[in-house]
């Protein structure tokens, strides 16, 4: 069918945030009989479009809201987002724009076979309700609860928060997640609900924006709908009679313990999937990285315009009198006319500024090398802020030109590495978000490969490690029997651009080798300073990030002439 095709299954209309495309399932409309109702159908759909969840971004919020409020059943939260964004898109259709929504459900329900649908479930029961008091339609007319109380309680809360967070769905999606909760501990299997989810798909093919971090109120605690004074009125009269906006600023201050601290990049994965998106944990972690990284990175450059040093003579213009007398260019003006007449025949000589000739600064490529051994935690499941500091780094070189070249390494022959120096986001990402977690052996043969015979007139390149202490297995032989230190040395020699190591470390490196009697890795550590590699040394991995902004500055931010920085 072609409406397979499209991706559409299991509902007759689907949603496309990614282009956005509405899908109608032309047969099924038909076979259920709601041919009558084309102009409700297309308006519900585009709704979702422009009301909820509207983009690919507010999507994926509003499934990280709903999952926060559905603990242990958080792979609910596109079923309950769907019904939610439904339920703000039809009451409006119903009440502002006239539309026959309601007609829709009572058509639905005429249609159904109860030995093919089975008992309706108590979350389509409240479902309905919800609507029936929307509408002030009689109990069970639509399918909702005729004889349960308590369900007929849950659904006047439910119409309160679709009417009382109209306009702040956001925040009223986990009072709502949270009525509903109770009721998705049954699992849920009835066809009704599976048939209206036009939007669990939606967000294939997006790339939403924001999800690395939590917002400022999202991990407030979430009221029940009966225990919200919004939804009961029970709000005091000096809050009642307080500005909207005020009353959420003290709930917000109230509530702020995030203070925008990071989400894990497995959290990151399930909103996206949650939202529609196909992708694998490494996939995922090529987004998150990028977006943790992006308000780190150095500004885009500017390139400063010539200044200019001489004049250029450009041509000639009449002198006037008024015009400075010294400016005239007698020569030109006899040459126009042996009778000299002042602001006739008399001209002066125009000039043009002669622009400076600059060389073009060119920026240092980079040679990035970022330990995965296991001592090192997985970035595609928590935070690695040692990913995090080489994708600031990397991307910042990026951006004013450079080349990168990326390593990943765990032993001798676990690595990962681009295809040479590359200006590919993408593949330099891809090799940043892999994961070994062996032993460590630092592949010594790419570094000697990379610089064996490097051409003298080849960019100058600035040669990073992000490691621990197990970066002195760099110094061991390689296959060859050939001294790590060597080969080091060779490549610090043919980069031209320095070398680097930010390294964490247990306790900060004496000043000096001489008289200290150090051994082991702290020796080794020593050697290789006095060898010419600048050692940054952190206590905590997330330093990493402070060191990776200051790498940044210090090497890829140009300096301009006439300033200390």
């Amino acid at each position: 069918m072609e409406a397979a095709a499209e991706g559409l299954t299991g509902s007759f209309a689907m949603i496309r945030l990614a282009d956005q495309r509405v899908v109608i399932d032309l047969p099924e409309v038909a076979r259920l009989g709601l041919q009558a109702y084309s102009l409700e159908i297309l308006a519900h759909e585009i709704g979702h479009h422009v009301l909820a969840p509207a983009t690919a971004t507010d999507h994926a919020r509003l499934l990280a809201r709903i999952r926060r409020a559905l603990p242990t059943l958080e792979a609910h939260a596109p079923m309950v987002a769907n019904l939610y964004t439904d339920l703000l898109i039809n009451d409006r259709l119903q009440r502002q724009c006239g539309l026959r929504m309601g007609d829709i459900y009572r058509r639905l329900a005429a249609q159904q076979e109860p030995s093919d649908q089975g008992d309706a479930s108590s979350v389509w029961q409240l479902y309905m309700g919800i609507y029936e008091q929307l509408w002030q339609e009689p109990p069970g007319s639509l399918g909702g609860p005729t004889d349960d109380t308590e369900l007929r309680g849950d659904a006047w809360l439910g119409a309160r928060v679709i009417r009382v967070y109209a306009s702040e769905w956001l925040e009223g999606a986990g009072r709502f997640a949270m009525l509903l909760l109770p009721r998705l501990l049954e699992t849920v299997k009835d066809l009704r609900v599976n048939a209206l989810m036009d939007t669990r798909d939606a967000g294939q093919g997006t790339h939403p924006a924001g999800l690395d971090r939590l917002e400022d109120d999202e991990m407030a605690p979430v009221p029940h709908p009966a225990s919200d004074p919004r939804i009961t009125g029970e709000l005091s009269i000096a809050e009642e009679s307080a500005p909207a906006d005020t009353r959420q600023e003290a709930h917000t201050d109230a509530h702020s313990p995030s203070g925008g601290q990071a989400r894990e990049p497995f959290e990151y994965g399930e909103i996206l999937r949650a939202a529609g998106l196909d992708l694998d944990d490494h996939q995922i972690a090529v987004r998150y990285y990028r977006e943790r990284a992006l308000p780190h990175l150095i500004r885009y450059p500017t390139r400063p315009q010539p200044q200019s040093l001489e004049l250029l003579p450009e041509g000639l213009e009449p002198w006037e009198p008024g015009d400075p007398l010294d400016a005239v260019d007698w020569l030109q003006s006899l040459m126009q006319s042996p009778s000299v007449v002042p602001g006739v025949t008399t001209v002066q000589r125009i000039h043009g500024l002669a622009p400076e000739l600059e060389p073009q600064a060119e920026p240092v490529d980079l040679d990035l090398y970022v330990d995965s051994s296991g001592s090192m935690p997985n970035p595609q499941q928590r935070t690695s802020f040692l990913t995090l500091a080489g994708a600031v780094i990397a991307l910042s070189a990026l951006r004013v030109g450079a080349h990168v070249q990326a390593t990943l390494w765990s032993g001798k022959h676990q690595y990962l590495q681009t295809s040479g120096f590359v200006r590919s986001e993408e593949d330099i990402l891809k090799v940043l978000t892999g994961y070994f977690g062996g032993a460590t052996a630092f592949p010594i043969h790419r570094l000697r490969d990379t610089y064996e015979n490097r051409p003298a007139h080849a960019r100058a390149v600035h040669i990073l490690h992000i490691s621990d202490d197990g970066i002195t297995t760099m110094f061991e032989q390689d296959e060859n029997g050939k001294s790590g230190w060597t080969v080091a040395a060779q490549a610090l020699r043919a980069a031209r651009g320095g070398g680097t190591m930010a390294l964490n470390l247990f306790s900060p490196l004496p000043a000096s080798l001489a008289n200290t009697g150090a051994s082991g890795w702290t020796g080794d550590l020593l050697r290789a300073r006095d060898a010419g590699w600048h050692i940054h040394v952190v206590r905590d991995m997330a330093e990493l990030l402070a060191f990776a902004r200051e790498f940044s500055r210090q090497h890829y931010v140009p300096i301009r002439r006439g300033t200390d920085s």
